[in-house]
């Protein structure tokens, strides 16, 4: 029984189909501009972090998704860089049968939650192998972020309109 209401409501959504093919990295960048200088002084880290995603389709149901996260660590009241640490996480997913707000949703928001724990653990790799202390990111909203944007484009339209 539940089995045949899966099936009808699959049926009615048009079959909708989501794959993660691939998950690599992009681009990765790390600096640390100071060194060995920086070693030399006691560590009291300020951290700037900057996340961003986007989406593009790339074939016939076939999208790639990139989550952007940069980390620049300065140090002391001299705001001397220590290191900057910029990774881009990508993904292809296979997407089909969605209606176009909910794909807009799924890019936005849903395939960047499934990248940033890749993103996160490259950012915290890099910074070990820089030889600072670990960096360990707090979860990022994309959800919320997904929501800002979307109302910052309607303010736009509204403003030109």
């Amino acid at each position: 029984m539940a089995e045949d209401n899966t099936t009808a409501a699959n049926q009615a959504q048009g079959d909708i189909q989501f794959a993660l093919q691939r998950i690599y990295v992009k681009d990765i960048s790390f600096e640390a501009p100071n060194s060995p200088r920086i070693f030399q002084q006691a560590f009291q880290p300020k951290v700037n972090l900057d996340v961003d995603s986007h989406a593009e389709q790339v074939g016939e149901n076939l999208y790639e998704v990139v989550v952007k996260v940069t980390a620049q660590v300065y140090n002391g009241e001299e705001q001397t860089t220590a290191f900057l640490a910029e990774v881009e996480q990508a993904g292809l997913f296979t997407i089909a049968g969605l209606p176009e707000e909910q794909l807009e949703h799924t890019l936005g928001a849903f395939c960047p939650n499934v990248l940033f724990p890749y993103a996160r653990e490259c950012i915290d790799s890099l910074v070990g192998r820089g030889s600072f202390p670990t960096l360990m990111l707090a979860p990022v909203n994309f959800d919320a972020m997904f929501a800002q944007r979307k109302q910052r484009e309607m303010q736009a339209q509204n403003a030109d309109a």
